[in-house]
């Protein structure tokens, strides 16, 4: 349960962005930006609107810049900023479009950097303890309406100001949640970890959208 520090004077005007969410919110966009290229494992999560676990699978992001790569079993997909690639392993199909056309997706780069003040209005609701880490959790709800999810639940580890998960819930009512593993601030990462390379997924299909 949440303790009860919750924002009561920011649940009651949700239209205002809590500033005690906003300085948390900064001190960790401020410390994510002095990792030259971080590397992390997690676990993905999807449940429908009942909590029912649907998919639970572990994967990486690597990220540079704004450039990633996530891995997950059955999917890469990869962005070297400019173009992004979404290759399906089972189908052997790949789905080419460009970044600016994926504005409302939450990239890697969005959910550790501060795209919260212009994306979203956002409030602190409280601590938790999980894991032996006190987590401060902070829910964002979309400016855009247009957007296929109306609430993004944020856990930050206070001690660390670093990132711990994330849920999203959908419009559909599927919840997706992502759940940092293991971090690591730097990692040797060549430029070609981020673009998809087609020669070497023989018979891929390339359903490109640009």
């Amino acid at each position: 349960m949440l303790a009860a520090t919750a924002q009561k004077a920011t649940s009651a005007n949700p239209v205002s962005n809590d500033p005690a969410a906003k300085k948390i919110l900064d001190a960790v966009s401020a410390k994510f930006r002095t990792y030259k290229s971080p590397q992390a494992s997690f676990t993905y999560k999807i449940e429908n609107a009942a909590g029912k676990a649907l998919s639970t699978k572990k994967g990486t992001v690597s990220m540079k810049g704004q450039k990633f790569h996530v891995s997950i079993p059955g999917m890469e997909i990869y962005s070297d900023g400019r173009t992004s690639w979404n290759y399906d392993k089972g189908a052997n199909e790949v789905t080419v479009k460009d970044v600016e056309a994926g504005n409302g997706e939450l990239s890697p780069q969005k959910l550790f950097t501060n795209f919260y003040d212009k994306d979203f209005l956002y409030k602190l609701n409280g601590e938790k303890k999980e894991g032996g880490k006190v987590l401060q959790e902070i829910e964002l709800t979309p400016t855009n309406k247009n957007r296929p999810y109306h609430k993004v639940y944020v856990w930050i580890d206070k001690a660390t100001k670093t990132f711990y998960s994330a849920r999203i819930l959908e419009k559909s009512g599927n919840r997706y949640s992502y759940t940092v593993n293991s971090f690591k601030p730097t990692a040797v990462l060549p430029d070609a970890e981020f673009s998809f390379n087609k020669s070497k997924f023989p018979g891929v299909e390339v359903v490109d959208l640009r």
